[in-house]
This record gives structure tokens, sequence and C-alpha cells, in this order.
């Protein structure tokens, strides 16, 4: 048994500042609110609500405790009611150390512990320990087994790949982060237009309005190249010295330059494998390996699956899937695709919404005709990339799948990894033999599910037999 420990002291600047950051939106309304009148009250609220945070915070980490005892994790907490959490050795399928950078400031780690039903939370999370005990219940807790990885001759080597500098900036020059922080972008001005006069949008409008498109074609490439080199940015100090490491039955991934990740990935929770090819890196040859891990939340939103590998050849795939992962090893062969009465559901899916707003801007505003024109002829071009690329192959007890929404991803899983199959048919797909397939595997933050469209029914049937072993 180990001895009754708390958590770093820093842990409750930690608490404190992850309570102020929830609130900021509440403390800016505030100012504009009274920052006429009643401003000192303001001050005083603040100020009051800073000093019960910082009491909150250190109550909750003087009432916090943790051990080890009798295989087990046992955690104490809570400031007036007393609550204890046993977590067994046996449960723990993953131990990830984070570093944000306050932590390596004072040399800390944050330690999350995760098991096979942590669901859209880690089921224990110490906020601030010292590295060298984050190491250290990391080793004990994985029953011994230590996790730093060293070399000596009478081990064998154990496969280790890291990323170079120039891939990692091509990685983020080829990045789909523009989306993203456009997106970002977008929902903190619809936070702080309610402070914004009225107007200003109208005058905005106005003068946007009167300009030239040329102009305004310029303005938009120029906030675009911004965000690009912004999205280079995060992508490097994201994966930054990244390293993936196989040791016995785990993949070690550590990347971050300014929060370092050491995540760790039981093999036995691989759901399935995918390779991902974006419009900008699949000419390129260029792709990203990741994989859909059961359970865990180390990757949310963007990172809702694992990335094993940011940025690689396409030759290069199935020599690291080989050497990491040989049971997802794969050769490409033949692909059932689609048939050619499916082009037209492809086409017109991807176009329908810019062929009507092509319409509505050239009868309202037909100086600006040009760009929604554009637009639909991209569209319609993905809509072909979305038909030619569908597909599936059957090796055995694996399952291969291709689709593409804006990015080519190919999807390698076995059967006895798959929860569920669904065939669907509307009238329309039933006079055309046509046909929806609907496939679910385990994943994070509830499952990671596939939907392949307008395949030929006999297809379909062939591969719903292959998963309910009819044809056996």
């Amino acid at each position: 048994m180990s001895k009754e420990q708390r958590l770093h002291p820093a842990a409750i600047l930690f608490n404190l500042m992850k309570g102020l950051k929830e609130m900021v939106f509440l403390i800016i309304l505030g100012f504009f609110t009274f920052r006429d009148s009643g401003l000192l009250y303001y001050i005083l609220a603040i100020v009051a609500i800073i000093v019960l945070g910082l009491v909150s915070s250190f109550l909750s980490w003087y009432r916090y405790t943790y051990r080890i005892e009798n295989e087990e994790l046992c955690i104490e907490y809570g400031v007036f009611i007393r609550k204890k959490r046993f977590i067994s050795k046996n449960r723990i399928q993953s131990i990830d150390l984070t570093q944000g950078v306050l932590h390596r400031i004072f040399k800390l780690t944050k330690v999350q512990i995760e098991t096979a039903g942590s669901g859209d939370g880690a089921e224990a999370s110490l906020q601030a320990v010292k590295f060298a005990e984050g190491e250290r219940l990391q080793n004990e807790l994985k029953n011994g087994i230590t996790v730093v990885i060293e070399q000596n001759d009478d081990e064998p080597e154990h496969p280790t790949s890291t990323i170079s500098f120039k891939r990692l900036f091509l990685a983020g020059s080829t990045s789909g982060s523009l989306g993203i922080i456009l997106a970002i972008l977008g929902g903190g001005l619809s936070e702080i237009e309610q402070f914004i006069p009225e107007q200003f949008f109208e005058t905005t409008v106005q003068w946007i309005i009167g300009l030239s498109i040329f102009f305004i074609a310029g303005l938009a490439f120029l906030v675009l190249i911004i965000v690009w080199l912004v999205g280079i940015a995060g992508t490097m100090i994201k994966y930054g010295n990244f390293t993936i490491t196989k040791h016995h039955e785990e993949l070690f991934i550590t990347r971050g330059l300014l929060e370092k990740k050491q995540i760790t990935i039981p093999l036995k929770r691989i759901q399935a494998i995918g390779i991902e090819e974006s419009i900008l890196r699949q000419p390129l040859g260029y792709v990203t390996v990741f994989a859909e891990v059961a359970g865990g939340t180390s990757g949310k939103g963007e990172d809702a699956a694992t990335v094993l590998f940011p940025i690689m050849k396409q030759e290069e795939v199935a020599s690291f899937l080989a050497e990491f992962l040989p049971d997802y090893a794969i050769k490409e062969e033949e692909w059932t695709g689609l048939p050619k009465r499916a082009l037209k559901y492809y086409l017109l899916r991807s176009s329908i919404f810019f062929l009507l707003a092509s319409i509505a801007v050239f009868y309202f505003f037909p100086k600006f005709s040009l760009l929604p024109v554009l637009l639909l002829l991209v569209f319609i071009y993905l809509g072909h990339l979305r038909y030619k690329d569908a597909g599936y192959q059957v090796k055995g007890e694996q399952l291969l799948l291709r689709y593409r929404l804006f990015s080519k991803k190919t999807m390698i899983m076995y059967h006895n990894r798959i929860q569920s199959f669904e065939k669907k048919q509307h009238i329309v797909h039933r006079k055309q033999k046509l046909g929806n397939m609907h496939v679910s595997i385990i994943g994070k933050m509830g499952g990671a599910h596939f939907y392949l469209k307008e395949f030929d029914v006999e297809s379909i049937d062939h591969l719903s037999d292959w998963y309910s072993y009819r044809d056996i």
C-alpha cells in the first residue's frame, strides 16, 4: 500500500484558471453592462469571485487525495460530501501524461486514466503531479510494466518512427485546419456581435457592396493566406516532436511543442485503421494514418480518431502497418465499386445547394453571380470524386471500406470489430436495384459510423451475407 498523497499545490492555480475560463463571457458581458455606471461594484464583484474561487480551489486541492492500495487506485475527494473512487489495475486501458505550458514550467504533468467504460470523460484525472510521480503512477498502475522505452543488448529493438521538420511543415501546409479556424472565428464573431452597434454592420455591408469584385477577391485571398499560416503554426505546435513506439502490446505516442502529450494505445482496443487522403495531399501522394479506438477521451472534435502518423507517403503505409500493426497490413486488390447508374445521385447531392444559390444570386445580385457558379462547378467535380472513390473489399475476415466526403478515406477493420451492418432502400432505389449500407464499430464518443450509398443491391447482399456468415 502506498502512502496517501495530494496533488501538487499548483493544482490550486489550475482549478482557479479553469473556473475563470468558464466565466469569461459572463465577465466580459458584465464589463460592457456596468462600464458606464456601477464600475466600482463590478470590480468588487470580480475580486469577490476570484477570492471565492481561490478558497474553493484550495479546499478542493486539500481534500483531494490518492493512493494505490490492494491492486487499486483509490481517490478520495469532495469538500463537504466525501467521495471515494476505486479503479482496479485490471480495468485500466491507458494512462496518458499531458504537459501544458504551465505544467512544463513547474515540471509537472497531468495524468489521465481511462478504462473501457470511461465514456465521455476520463475515469480519473490527476490535474497536477510531479512528472516523476506521473511516470511512477503510470508504471505501477500498468502492473509494473515500464513504459519508458530503453534499448539494451538483451531486448529486441522496439519499432519507432518520428516525423521530420520538412514533413511536419508540409502537414501544416496541407492540413484541413483552414475550415476549423474559420469556424472558430465565425463562432467568436457571433458571440461579440451583440456588443457592436447595428449601424456599424449596416455601414460595413454598404461598403462591401460598393467595392469591386476583384478587390473583394483580393481581400478574401489575403485573409485565407493569414489563416493558412496560422494553420501551419498550429499543426507544428500540435505535432512537434511526434514519435510513435511499439512496446509489447501497446503503442506509445509522444507529441506537442507547447502542450506535450504522451498517449498510450493498447492494441486490443483498436477497432479499425484509417488512411486519409485530403484533397490537397492526394495529388502530392501523402496520407494520414489514424486509428479508431474503443472508448477513451484523448481525442475530441477534429481528433475524434487517434492520429498514428500525421503525414507519410502513400507507398510508405504498407511498411508502416507491417511494422507497427501487422494484422492490418494490406495489399491493394480489386475494389467493388459503384454502378454507373449511381453517378447522378452523387452529382445531384453535391451540387443542388449551389445550383439553387446560383439562381438566387443571379436574380438578386447579378454582379456576384460568378462566385456561386464557380462553386457549383467545384462541387460537381467533388460529387464525381465521391462516386469514383466509393468501394469495398472483403479479404477473409477483413473488410476494407473506401469513401469520400472531402478527404478520401480507406478504413480497415475485422469482422469481429463490426457492431452492426444495415441495408437501406427507398422506392427509387428499389426500382433501380440500388441501396445504402451503414457499418458501425465501437469508437470514441459513442462509436464510428460509415455510410456507403447507391451500391448495387447484389453487392450489399453479398456483404450482408459475409457479415452474418450466411455464405459460409
